[in-house]
């Protein structure tokens, strides 16, 4: 049955939606380019809370801190999500990030972040590897990151360029905190000379050069929860994944994602909602099977599929005063001995 109401009942409504939308809080939201939620979810923040979300995708999160610090003197955000515990530090230095949320930012966490930053997820950069190729070559998996530096593994790896991308420079993060700098960068040196591959970001290197997607590699720097991504979205629904994680010392970097007020920013009140709305259960539970983190927030389940994405039980990082101090001068030194 079809319900026709009169044309002043028409004409009200459609005054009151457009005042609603007059009066909606526009949030600038600048993200890296994995960030994504379930749109009916964001929907309803966005009608509970009357905020419309206006996000920004810079790239990879090194790229997006860069971008946030190219422009600082006149913020492109109000907020913004996905500085990890690699990049902090380079954040505080710049002075992008508004520290006054400090009391938010010592909020309980699995895995916490220094005051200013909110933690919303947290995963394990490691090494990948293609099963089938393997399989096919009769090749062992490598027990250790010296290992790769031996002939039988020549041309296999990709890695991402630690100065554009944060799960590159986790990696390398990981290699300095387990070995020390020097015999680090010996190792890196090695491996440049037995055809290591250097990608721009994650997207590059394993959608376009990491073999089980068609390239080259049968090895590529990646996620602890990429093999359960893989069994997720395949469509001929293995029982198990089709591509692994490798937790070799020196190799695994526990990477903790966080959300923060742009320095200088706008819509404070508003941001700070959509920090909550991060933090909430309902985002804590759905974003595992779409960002692929393990949720930040104490007692949140984890989805069924996150079983075939064990964490490692065991990682490497230097000092976070190390980290702030020095990691500028380790991605150089990184690029002098790799790239140059």
């Amino acid at each position: 049955m079809t319900f026709k109401f009169p044309l002043r009942f028409s004409l009200l409504a459609a005054v009151i939606a457009s005042a609603v939308s007059v009066h909606a809080v526009e949030l600038r939201v600048l993200t890296h380019s994995s960030y994504s939620l379930p749109k009916p979810l964001v929907a309803q923040f966005e009608r509970d809370s009357g905020i419309q979300l206006k996000v920004s995708k810079a790239g990879d999160a090194g790229e997006m801190l860069n971008k946030l610090i190219l422009t600082k003197a006149s913020p492109i955000a109000d907020v913004v999500f996905g500085i990890d515990n690699a990049l902090a530090s380079k954040a505080l230095a710049a002075g992008v990030i508004d520290t006054e949320l400090g009391a938010a930012g010592q909020r309980k966490s699995v895995a916490p972040l220094p005051a200013g930053l909110v933690p919303v997820d947290y995963g394990y950069v490691t090494l990948n590897y293609d099963k089938a190729w393997f399989g096919k070559k009769g090749l062992a998996l490598p027990k250790s990151l010296a290992s790769l530096t031996d002939a039988a593994y020549a041309n296999l790896l990709v890695v991402q360029n630690p100065a554009t991308s944060s799960p590159g420079y986790a990696f390398l993060l990981a290699t300095i905190g387990q070995m020390g700098e020097d015999a680090a960068f010996d190792w890196w040196a090695k491996m440049r000379a037995n055809g290591l591959k250097v990608a721009k970001g994650w997207s590059e290197a394993y959608y376009t050069e990491f073999s089980r997607n068609g390239g080259r590699y049968p090895l590529v720097v990646s996620y602890s929860t990429s093999p359960a991504a893989e069994l997720f979205y395949a469509k001929d629904k293995p029982s198990e994944p089709p591509t692994g994680s490798l937790s070799v010392p020196g190799g695994v970097f526990r990477q903790v994602e966080g959300v923060a007020l742009v320095q200088g920013g706008q819509e404070r009140a508003a941001a700070l909602k959509f920090i909550d709305f991060l933090r909430s259960p309902a985002v804590q539970q759905q974003m595992q099977t779409v960002m692929w983190m393990y949720p930040a927030e104490i007692g949140v389940a984890r989805d069924d599929v996150m079983r075939h994405a064990p964490e490692p039980d065991t990682f490497a990082a230097p000092s976070d005063k190390d980290i702030a101090e020095k990691g500028a001068a380790w991605v150089s030194r990184w690029t002098k001995v790799v790239l140059k």
